[in-house]
């Protein structure tokens, strides 16, 4: 068998339709840690967030033939991953709350926000991880996963204007944040 790097998806999901381990290994060993990321970046326990990895791949690899006519593997992955994460703080009763349509005025660079550039990078994901869930969620499906306000909208039941004002909203609790770890570094 050719080195997993040269090895195709399609190749590696036609090893799994044939019952072959080496094709289930292949296309978790080639995704696993973008999708774990993914994973961990909503649900922020690390046990939780290997159980949803498992349960993702194990609902994967028990309908692999519907990968078959998948374009892009890792971003079907993701997106089963993520609803599933979305699911699961659902169930631990996070509540995405609908803030009615309210105008979010844009705001522009100014000086201060490209001091707070300068800051590092752990202090951008601490930042990030002390927001409150919904706002943590939405920043994440949007700055990491590149999904739209109009799909995140979907995804968590909420309006497209209510999503980008959560977003907003949470941006300025990270500017805060960075603001004041900056001043006081």
């Amino acid at each position: 068998m050719p080195s997993a790097d040269k090895i195709t998806d399609k190749e590696l999901i036609a090893l799994c339709l044939n019952g072959q381990e080496g094709g289930y290994t292949g296309l978790y060993n080639r995704y696993a840690r973008k999708v774990y990321n993914s994973i961990s970046r909503i649900v922020s326990h690390t046990a939780e967030a290997e159980d949803i990895l498992q349960d993702t791949f194990c609902a994967v690899f028990t309908e692999v033939g519907k990968l078959e006519g998948v374009l892009n593997i890792e971003a079907w992955v993701k997106r089963a991953a993520i609803n599933r994460s979305i699911s699961h703080i659902r169930k631990r009763k996070i509540l995405f709350s609908d803030l009615g349509d309210m105008d979010v005025e844009d705001e522009g660079t100014d000086t201060e926000h490209m001091e707070i550039l300068d800051c590092k990078v752990d202090d951008m994901k601490k930042s990030i991880e002390s927001l409150p869930s919904g706002y943590k969620t939405i920043v994440n499906l949007h700055v990491f996963e590149k999904f739209t306000h109009e799909e995140i909208a979907v995804m968590l039941d909420l309006t497209p204007t209510n999503v980008r004002t959560q977003y907003h909203r949470a941006k300025k609790k990270i500017l805060l944040s960075l603001k004041d770890k900056c001043y006081y570094e």
